[in-house]
This record gives structure tokens, C-alpha cells and sequence, in this order.
């Protein structure tokens, strides 16, 4: 019975970090179901852009409320569960502050992570506040509705009671440690903590204990949970926001890819030499599909785009169009994108490795063609991106889709085609007319 906690601590360890492994090999699985893209050009720039955007965070500070805040929340978070580390030891090995004898550094790092922890706890309150007090515009479009809003609050609670234990858990050691608990020697400062103290006060040892005890099992199986809630979550991009900056889009913003069938037609029609009417030779590559019309048609670093989405809003509330009321949504064109994948890779859970068409595709069942079209190119929401995703991209791939494929470009863009290739112009009026609006009087 003296190793039973330590069993137990250790099976939920297993178990936590199997359910965590196979939800990353489900998730690689499914970025793996798009193309293959060459991304390995200019790493010294990648390397530079994944360290200033992704651990700099230096595109949230553009808003610079929202941004402190969330650095608060991310540094404290990622410093306070250095802690976890001990909390495991102490675990496995059934002691007790394992790095207790570091003396004043371990100090010094309790005491931090202590004012970390309230930090986050304001920061939290803030965000909580942002989303359901004030009820910030980005916050309350049509695709935040149910799941998405409900996530982000989630997020928040759960933050706020991790933190929560942990001030407790570190309260209830440190009044033990007053009294003299065996097992409970001086060790650590606790800045925050000892401020809730006196709660404690007229409490037995074997009650303080176990409100102890509580705390530390509820603080690291939350830990556990949490990390097993992320592939469920918008907060995935706590993992993919490190990759997703590094393959993030290097070239100028107003480039676009060419597609290579289209530059070799091209060429072939521009050497004079070349017979057009000449047979393609045997190991001609057969044309593939223009454009994307689901999610297998884009290319990994776009799906790995759709699953790093924060849902944050700030290309939304960046966007043109969406601006002068346009149905169009950047941050819906990832998340449909991502939904998307999400059903393709339950149906190829559900058929033992293979993907049975199921009657749907991104285009029409969750991303309308208005919403294409409305999008102006600006390339405002890649900017505005605090983790390099490109909605652009996909969209550019769905609208080459439909006039490469369907012929079903807006009719106001088939005149102006129409113009450009007869007038040379995209007005309906021939060179030689094209001034005479200057002679009226």
C-alpha cells in the first residue's frame, strides 16, 4: 500500500501521455493528407521568423492590451509548468519537493512562479471580461457561435482553476511546513500563496494535508487533461505555432505560386520553334487538377495553417470586405478548412485507413463561392496573423478551382476577361474611343 499512490501516479501518466501520442499521429496523419510542397528554401530566414513571431510573439504586441496579456498567459504558463517536471518526479519517486535542496534558487523559482500564477489568473479575468463583458466585435461573429465560443471560455476556466490549485496546493504546504508536518520541511518562498494562509487557519494536519494532497493530484491531472484537451481545441497552436512560423510564407506578400502546367503552355506558346500541334511525349505528366475544391487538394503547410488557427479574429477584423458587411470571414475560412479535415480524417478512422467519399467537399458545404469572391487580395489578414497563416492562399486555390475547372467565374469578372483580351483594357471601349470622354464639354 506505501507505492500505491505512486501506481497510480504513474498509470496516469501512461495513460495521459498515450491518449496525447495518438492524437499527434491522428493530427500528422491528416496534415499529411494534403500535397507535398517545397518548403525548405531560406531555413536561416525560417529559423528567424519562428523564433520572433512564434517565441518573441512580437505580432501580438501590435494590439498592445491583448498582447501583454497574452504574453503574461503564455510565459506564465510555459514557466510555472517547469514545476510539472518536479511535480512528476515527486510522482514516480514518492518524495516530496524533490528540488528542495537547490535553497535559495528553488527559492527564488517558487516564488516567480507564484507571481506568474497571479498574472495569469488577472490576464485570464481580462480575457474573460473581453469576450463575454465587453464582447469585443471579433468576438461575437457568426462562425464564434456555439463549439468556438464555448472552447474559449473553457480555455479560460481551466487556466484560471490550474492556476488556482497551484496557490492553493502551495498555501496548504507552506502552513504545514509552520507546524511542522513531517514530510513538510521549509522549502520554497511563497509570495502569493501565504496571502491565503490565514484561511487555512484552525485546520487539523491531516485535514491541511489532504487539502493538500487534493490540489496536487487535481493541478497535474489537469495538466494531463489539458494537454489532451489541446487537439480538441483552438489552443492547439500552443504546439503548432512553433512549425507553422517556421514554414510560414517567406516570399513577398503579393506573389503568387504559378502553376506549372499553365507556365510550360506558356513557353510552348511563345517559342516560335515549337509545334503545337505536335503529340506530348510519353513521359508527359498528366494533367492534375487545377486549383482545390476539398481539403486533399491543398498542400500540407495550408492544413497545418487550418489546425494552428487561434481563432483570435484579427484577420477578420482586418479584412476589407468583411468590414463593408461582405459575408466573407478569413478566420471561418480556416476553421471551415479545418472542420473540413476533421470530418475526412473521422470518416478514414471509421474505414480502416481509407477515405470513402462521402458526398461533400470544402467548397459549397462549408465555404460558400460568395465568400470567395468577396475577397480582394490585399493580403490585410496575413499580416494581421499573429502565427503566419495565409487564408489567401486557400482561397486562391478554390477560386482557381472554379474558372479552371468549372468556368464559374463571377460574370462581372468574364466581361472584364472578356475586355482585357479584345480591348485591352478592363472597359467595354476600344483603344481608339477610349478618350473620348475628353472632348465632351
Amino acid at each position: 500500500m506505501e507505492y500505491l499512490p505512486n501506481i497510480i501516479f504513474a498509470i496516469a501518466l501512461v495513460v495521459g501521455i498515450g491518449f496525447f501520442t495518438k492524437n499527434v499521429k491522428k493530427l500528422v496523419r491528416n496534415i499529411k493528407l494534403g500535397k507535398e510542397v517545397e518548403v525548405g528554401d531560406n531555413k536561416p530566414q525560417r529559423w528567424k521568423n519562428m523564433a520572433k513571431i512564434a517565441l518573441g510573439q512580437t505580432k501580438m504586441v501590435v494590439r498592445p492590451i491583448a498582447g501583454l496579456m497574452h504574453i503574461l498567459v503564455y510565459v506564465g504558463f510555459v514557466i510555472i509548468n517547469i514545476e510539472v517536471l518536479e511535480i512528476i518526479l515527486d510522482g514516480i519517486l514518492g518524495t516530496h519537493r524533490l528540488f528542495a535542496p537547490l535553497g535559495g534558487i528553488y527559492d527564488f523559482l517558487i516564488g516567480s512562479f507564484e507571481i506568474l500564477a497571479l498574472l495569469v489568473i488577472i490576464a485570464v479575468v481580462v480575457f474573460w471580461i473581453r469576450r463575454n463583458g465587453i464582447k469585443l466585435a471579433r468576438f461575437v461573429k457568426p462562425e464564434m457561435k456555439g463549439w468556438p465560443k464555448k472552447d474559449g471560455n473553457m480555455i479560460l476556466y481551466i487556466e484560471f482553476v490550474l492556476m488556482l490549485l497551484f496557490l492553493t496546493m502551495n498555501a496548504a504546504d507552506f502552513r504545514l511546513q509552520q507546524l511542522g508536518a513531517e514530510h513538510y520541511a521549509e522549502a520554497g518562498a511563497f509570495p502569493v500563496s501565504q496571502v491565503i494562509v490565514p484561511l487555512f487557519d484552525g485546520l487539523s494536519t491531516s485535514t491541511l494535508i489532504l487539502i493538500e494532497r487534493i490540489a496536487w493530484w487535481l493541478h497535474i491531472l489537469g495538466i494531463l487533461a489539458f494537454l489532451n484537451y489541446l487537439y480538441y481545441s483552438k489552443h492547439l497552436h500552443i504546439l503548432l505555432a512553433f512549425p507553422n512560423t517556421y514554414y510560414g510564407k517567406i516570399k513577398p506578400q503579393g506573389e503568387f505560386d504559378n502553376l506549372e502546367a499553365v507556365t510550360n503552355e506558356v513557353k510552348l506558346m511563345m517559342d516560335p520553334s515549337a509545334d503545337p500541334f505536335a503529340a506530348a511525349a510519353d513521359d508527359a505528366p498528366e494533367p492534375e487538377k487545377f486549383g482545390a475544391s476539398d481539403v486533399m487538394d491543398l498542400n500540407w503547410v495550408q492544413l497545418l495553417n487550418a489546425y494552428t488557427c487561434t481563432e483570435c479574429g484579427r484577420c477578420t477584423s482586418e479584412c476589407p470586405a468583411n468590414q463593408t458587411g461582405k459575408k466573407l470571414s478569413p478566420r471561418k475560412i480556416m476553421m471551415d478548412t479545418r472542420d473540413r479535415l476533421e470530418e475526412v480524417g473521422k470518416n478514414i478512422d471509421a474505414n480502416k485507413g481509407e477515405f470513402i467519399p462521402d458526398g461533400k467537399q470544402l467548397l459549397d458545404d462549408y465555404i460558400s463561392r460568395e465568400e470567395l469572391w468577396a475577397c480582394t487580395t490585399c493580403n490585410a489578414c496575413v499580416q494581421a496573423c499573429p502565427v503566419s497563416i495565409d487564408p489567401l492562399s486557400i482561397i486562391v486555390e478554390m477560386r482557381r478551382f472554379l474558372v479552371m475547372e468549372q468556368s464559374a467565374a463571377p460574370s462581372e469578372l468574364n466581361n472584364m476577361m472578356g475586355n482585357l483580351e479584345n480591348n485591352g483594357a478592363p472597359w467595354p471601349f476600344n483603344q481608339m474611343d477610349r478618350l473620348n470622354w475628353a472632348q465632351e464639354s
